[in-house]
């Protein structure tokens, strides 16, 4: 969900007021900043205007943005680093690490759409957010066609941070698919399933554990129709059974 930040002083002119509240959260605006360029980069990749050769080289720089961001996330979550394992502990709780990892996982693979979702929506609705401070601090009403882009945005966080989850679910067969394909390492199943879990534990957002329920009671509803063939019932059941092994324990 989108950062919560402190606000800065927002007296000034129209555009005086903006200017200093950029200069007053420099991290917070290298953030916003960082992410405006992943949404621009990851657009390019979905919508390939500049050729196919040029969008698998936005696919990387926009992963490479996006660790950017998750690491200055991070900092500030945790500003001061220590090189042990409490420290390692704290860290992977943060949502920010974990997509840190993600960036890292995918920018050296073969070019997937359904993993630069995450990172587009994601930086969209983070930097959606802090547009709309920025707005607040040049004037109450300013560009207000601008304004109800982001409010519609805000409106519908719910329905993009499920469709994110969804997204990080079924990559998971994704990365096991590429495996086999010759397209992934014999690694990145491994990590993907680390990352997997630690969404699904995840304090901050919840979604991912979410949708693994919905999923499942989807799943019981279908096969426990009387047209569902028994193998496919059996099939499923030992799926679920499989993947609820699987599952992290959460406090």
């Amino acid at each position: 969900m989108a950062d919560s930040t402190q606000n800065g002083p927002m007296a000034g002119g129209a555009g005086g007021g903006a200017v200093q509240f950029l200069m007053a959260n420099k991290l917070d605006t290298a953030m916003w900043i960082s992410r405006l360029f992943t949404v621009y980069c990851s657009a390019l990749f979905v919508l390939p205007l500049l050729g196919l050769h040029e969008a698998a080289s936005f696919y990387q720089r926009a992963l490479l943005a996006n660790a950017l961001t998750s690491a200055l996330r991070l900092h500030q979550r945790l500003p001061h680093f220590q090189l042990s394992r409490a420290f390692l502990a704290q860290a992977l709780l943060e949502d920010s690490c974990h997509y840190l990892l993600y960036s890292l996982i995918f920018v050296n693979s073969y070019p997937v759409t359904m993993s630069i979702f995450p990172v587009l929506l994601f930086s969209l609705l983070h930097a959606a957010t802090y547009t709309k401070k920025v707005l607040d601090a040049r004037s109450s009403n300013s560009v207000p066609f601008l304004r109800n882009l982001l409010e519609k945005l805000n409106a519908n966080q719910q329905n993009i941070l499920k469709f994110i989850a969804c997204n990080e679910i079924f990559l998971m067969p994704a990365t096991v698919f590429m495996l086999f394909s010759g397209q992934g390492s014999l690694l990145q199943p491994f990590i993907y399933y680390r990352f997997l879990t630690l969404r699904y534990s995840s304090r901050r957002n919840p979604y991912c554990r979410t949708l693994f329920t919905e999923l499942r009671i989807v799943v019981e509803h279908l096969i426990t129709k009387p047209s569902c063939p028994v193998f496919v019932r059996r099939l499923c059941l030992s799926g679920i059974s499989f993947i609820s092994r699987l599952a992290p324990t959460v406090a």
